[in-house]
Order: structure tokens, then sequence, then C-alpha cells
């Protein structure tokens, strides 16, 4: 089996000449990634079948120019703050600060100029089990409105497994709130396969925020049980995209963040969800040790170049609006305390491929 490698290649020149690198990661196993520095963006994660079939199964666009007239945040990594703060505004210790608010009168995903538009210092690390790719980016006090200068380091792992694992660290100099998360469009069908209706999601949780109009969470935690949020069993997406349920009506499709359960110990992984496609029979596990899980099925792509539910975003992260919520997981980030966040993006079928190889 070859070693683990990280290769450099050039993907285009942004308005103002910087260039764009895209880095890939191949740890010899048939799974491979993509990534470029600008916005971090995952652009390819190719995965086989079990068959040894291998396709993309994140959406992505085709030349760079794509990803910056992009509005869907497709692959991006997501700051400072990601999903929405209500009206664009917060109090921290005595002060009200206030962001952009572009998305129906609420700040989303850090701003117009959040992390998905930064260009990001990227550093190969291939090592003998693992190729990684580490970004840094520094945020200035003020930017975009928030407090404190801000250092993100997120990295990026795929190992001999076939996992691709996302490390962050975050450091302030003054408190601010962060919320980190990765934006993929998973379609494990493969590019150009239509949408995910006949993908399977499990969602292990038995608690969701539901949201008003404009997708801020209504207040505390509602169950699941006994409505089309409970996901605990899996489930067609195509049977419940277009149910009556208010929540379901109102944002197109699922938008939610549900509420995990608390992790075996702090700082451990535990799964938030899984996702199966009949079709190509590949499998998706998400873990994290975040405590929430946005579930997002594509209700706002416009068929440039993907049509609406191509893809299924599972976006580990704090709850939306946490800024002005004390009963919500605490977001505030303080000096000398690091943040740090993992999630893991595991494909149980390889493994399963593998034993029947060896038998």
């Amino acid at each position: 089996m070859p070693l683990p490698s990280v290769t450099r290649s050039p993907f285009g020149t942004l308005a103002d000449g910087t260039p764009v690198a895209r880095w890939t990661l191949d740890a010899g196993t048939g799974v491979r990634a993509e990534v470029l520095d600008l916005g971090g963006i995952l652009h390819r994660l190719d995965v086989p079948d079990p068959d040894g079939r291998s396709a993309s199964v994140v959406l992505g666009h085709a030349a760079l120019d794509g990803y910056t007239a992009d509005t869907a945040y497709l692959g991006a990594l997501i700051g400072r703050y990601a999903n929405r703060i209500a009206h664009g505004r917060f109090r921290l210790d005595g002060r009200t600060h206030r962001v952009p608010a572009t998305d129906r009168g609420h700040a989303l995903h850090g701003g117009p100029g959040g992390f998905h538009r930064r260009r990001w210092q990227a550093t190969a690390a291939p090592g003998r089990d693992a190729a990684a790719l580490r970004l840094d980016l520094r945020s200035p006090h003020g930017d975009m409105g928030f407090p404190g200068e801000l250092h993100v380091t997120a990295v990026y792992t795929l190992d001999r497994r076939g996992t691709l694992r996302l490390d962050w660290t975050a450091r302030t100099d003054r408190p601010t709130p962060v919320n980190l998360t990765h934006h993929a469009y998973f379609n494990l069908s493969g590019p150009g396969s239509g949408g995910v209706h006949a993908h399977r999601l499990t969602v292990d949780a038995d608690a969701y925020l539901p949201v008003d109009p404009a997708a801020i969470p209504l207040g505390a935690p509602a169950p699941t049980a006994g409505t089309p949020f409970d996901l605990r069993t899996p489930r067609p997406l195509g049977e419940r995209l277009d149910h009556p349920h208010p929540q379901l009506r109102r944002s197109g499709g699922y938008d939610h963040c549900y509420v995990l359960a608390p992790p075996p110990a702090p700082g451990a992984l535990r799964r938030a969800a899984r996702l199966h496609d009949p079709g190509s029979r590949r499998e998706l596990e998400v873990w994290t040790t975040e405590p929430g899980l946005q579930v997002y099925t594509g209700n706002g792509l416009d068929g440039r170049p993907h049509p609406r539910h191509a893809g299924l975003c599972l976006e580990t992260q704090h709850f939306p609006d946490s800024p002005n919520r004390p009963g919500y997981p605490d977001t505030v980030l303080r000096p000398g305390a690091p943040r740090r966040s993992t999630t893991e993006f595991r494909f149980p079928h390889l493994s399963h491929s593998r034993a029947g190889e060896r038998t």
C-alpha cells in the first residue's frame, strides 16, 4: 500500500491576482480529498462504493469562479459564527455588538466576508498512517463586527481507514462568540445523480430546535417523538421533504438543529448521524464532540449548478443564536481557554468491503 501523500496544484486566481491552490490528500486506500485554501473548501471527496467504483460524494463547482460566486457555502469552513444570530446583534459582558444581518434581517454564517471567503494559510503534513493539511487563519478584532483577534486552525486528516477528520482550535485575545462548522453537501450517489430523496438518514437525537419563519429558534428544544423530526430509525429523506408539518413546510425541508446527547466523556466523540444510499450502497457516519447537528436538505439550492435537494448538509456545531440564549450551550470564547472541536466523517461500507476481501 502506498504511503499517504499531500500534493499541491493550482486552482485559479482571484480577481486581485491572489493564487488559489488545490491540496490533494491521499491515504492510499482509495479515498481521496481535495481541499482549496480558499475558504478551506472541500472540493472533492472521492469514495469507492463496495464494488470499488469511486465518485465524489460532496457537491462542488468545476472551477474557481463557481466558488467566488457561490452563495450556498458549498464545502466551506464556516465562522466566526456558523448558523444565525438574531437581528445581527448580541450582548457580551455588558456591551452590545452588531454584525451583518444579511439573511432575512439576521446574521448568517459569519457575514458576507466570513471564513468561507478567506484564503487560509495551508501547510501539508503527510505521515505514515495519514495525510493531513493544516489551515490557519487570523481574524482581526472587529472583523465583521465581532470583538477580539481570533486565531483559528483547522486540520483535515485522511487516515488509512478512509476516515476524514476535521480538528478545530480557536484562540482569542478578548471574549467573543465562536461557532465553527463545515458546510459540505453530501450526495453518496455521486455527481449528477439527482437528489438525496432515496438516501436513508438516521440522527441520534431525541430533541430538536423548532424555528420561526426566519429560522431563528423559538426557544427550548422540542421532542422529536411522534413528529417527522424523529430520525432515530433510518427513514428515506424523500418521504419527509414534502411533509405537511408546519416546520418542514415553512423551510421547504429540513433546516433544523438537532440536540445531541452529551458525550460519554468531555471531548469524546459520539455518533451524530448515519446516511445510507441504497443505490450506490455507500454509507456515511458523522461522529463529533459538538452538542448540535444542523440538518439541511439543500432547500435553497437553485440549479446553479445543483438543483434543490441535490445534497444534504450534516453540520456539527453549537446551537443557533446561542449568544442571545443563556440556556443554550455557551459559545463565548475567552482568552487563555482555547476552544477545540473534532468531527469525523466515516465510511463503514469500506471496512465491510475489506472484510469481505479477506474472507
